[in-house]
């Protein structure tokens, strides 16, 4: 017994100074998250919707006897995304799609706490909305970066409730940059999307996708489903910033329009065309964006536009595609001329379109 203690007693000293073990290194997503999370937010929202009355003739008779006629008038309709804080005075950026047409918003933050909020403004074209927070003691806002600076490899976290699972991350790259809203089919935006794998599902809609600095370099906006799944969007957050600034201060965004339904013309496409024998027009052999349709009393249509004629410039910058000219439009000054050189049966001409607010279609 006497060997054992005199054995623990030299022993012990040089255990107690034994070196301690490593903190856990914890990994460049736990770091981003850490940083960004305490902004991500969940918001549910409410409205009333009525009731959509039954076809008698779809009723069993005897069931309608029995039942009586099914019950008319209004029902609760309940939705749910995501959120992440911009602002210290409590502005909350999301998907218009989340807060369009709702009676009551209601947002849980990151601590549990739940508060009212208030929609500033919607923007449908660019599905982007601001909320401003009912309360006092609000989050931090979230660290916003720089979308022009990303590339396709970057790292891409994505924050939000999917489902309704709050706090849930996933992981994945910018799988391309600059993807047209218009090729997954919604032609009524005006949207060039950060395309991702990292996994985003319904609920995540309007909360951020950030870098692996935890900086936000995007809002979720939708997901790819069936054929093609496990792609996901997001709006880029420069373009997002923009909408914010004038939703805050105006309630609403102006967007240019000039009338004109374009196709993408290239030189092969011309080639095809030229040699079908029943081809009523011939195309010129070059890349543009070829007028499909002029609206009626539009701003292209008072300009003189007509349909076939190809656009090759606009205020002096060539126009490969639609989208080239889309993005001058975007920018452009309400009633400030613009431009257009175009193609018209082989003679090159110039023509000043107007743009006027998209807002006068509503």
């Amino acid at each position: 017994m006497r060997q054992v203690l005199t054995f623990l007693l030299a022993v012990v000293p040089f255990l107690w100074m034994a070196p301690q073990a490593p903190a856990l290194e914890h990994s460049f997503v736990a770091r981003a998250v850490e940083k960004v999370a305490p902004a991500v937010v969940r918001i549910d929202t409410e409205r009333a919707v009525e009731r959509q009355p039954f076809d008698p003739t779809l009723i069993d008779p005897l069931l309608r006897d029995l039942l009586g006629d099914p019950p008319l008038g209004q029902e609760r309709e309940r939705g749910q995304g995501s959120g992440v804080v911009i602002d210290p005075d409590g502005l909350v950026l999301t998907n218009a799609h989340v807060v369009e047409r709702v009676d009551t918003v209601s947002v849980t933050l990151a601590d549990g706490r739940q508060l009212d909020g208030q929609v500033v403004g919607t923007d449908s074209v660019t599905d982007l909305a601001l909320v401003r927070l009912q309360g006092h003691d609000l989050p931090p806002k979230a660290p916003l970066g720089d979308s022009e600076i990303m590339q396709v490899g970057d790292w891409a976290i994505a924050l939000g409730t999917p489902f309704g699972l709050e706090r849930t991350v996933t992981l994945g790259i910018v799988s391309s940059l600059h993807r047209n809203i218009n090729s997954l089919g919604f032609a009524d935006k005006r949207l060039d999307l950060v395309q991702t794998d990292a996994a985003i599902n319904p609920g995540n809609s309007g909360g951020p996708l950030v870098n692996g600095e935890g900086d936000v370099i995007g809002i979720n906006t939708l997901v790819r489903s069936g054929p093609g799944a496990g792609l996901g969007f997001a709006i880029p957050i420069n373009l997002a910033r923009r909408v914010a600034d004038q939703l805050e201060q105006q309630g609403e965004v102006v967007h240019p329009y000039i009338g004109l339904q374009l196709v993408a013309l290239t030189p092969r496409m011309a080639r095809d065309h030229n040699r079908d024998p029943n081809a009523l027009v011939q195309l010129p052999e070059r890349s543009g964006a070829l007028v499909q349709s002029v609206m009626p009393d539009g701003p292209s249509d008072r300009a003189g536009l007509r349909r076939g004629d190809l656009v090759i410039a606009v205020d002096d910058r060539p126009v490969p595609d639609p989208q080239a000219l889309l993005e001058v439009v975007d920018a452009a000054s309400l009633g400030t001329p613009l431009p257009l050189k175009l193609l018209r049966n082989g003679r090159e001409l110039t023509l000043s379109v107007k743009p006027a607010p998209l807002s006068e279609l509503a």
